[in-house]
């Protein structure tokens, strides 16, 4: 199986940066996609970002110039690095895994920004 932990998120002020973590129960290195969504009480789980093996980013157009993910295989590690952060920011952020055609998600960690 295939397990995620989620890790980084807390309360900032508007302007304000967090860092999540995302640590993956096996090795990313073969893994293709990998990525974060976020989900706000009421609302539809979004694609905020993702990377693929070959580095290649993709980033929803909110988080444009204020996100970046990046992988440590190593590590076995997604990241989140989060600066500019904006009220509407303030959801639940799930990292999300793709292997063989299956999606595999965390618990999520909380991210809530103040005005």
């Amino acid at each position: 199986q295939v397990q995620l932990v989620e890790s980084g998120g807390g309360l900032v002020q508007a302007g304000g940066s967090l860092r999540l973590s995302c640590t993956v129960s096996r090795s990313i290195f073969s893994i293709n996609i990998l990525g974060w969504y976020r989900q706000a009480p009421g609302k539809q789980r979004e694609l905020v970002a993702r990377i693929t093996s070959g580095i290649d980013t993709y980033y929803t157009d909110s988080a444009k110039g204020r996100f970046t993910i990046s992988r440590d295989n190593a590590k076995n590690t997604v990241y989140l690095q989060m600066n500019s952060l904006k009220p509407e920011d303030t959801a639940v952020y799930y990292c999300n895994v793709v292997v063989a055609g299956l999606g595999y998600w965390g618990q999520g960690t909380q991210v809530t920004v103040s005005s």
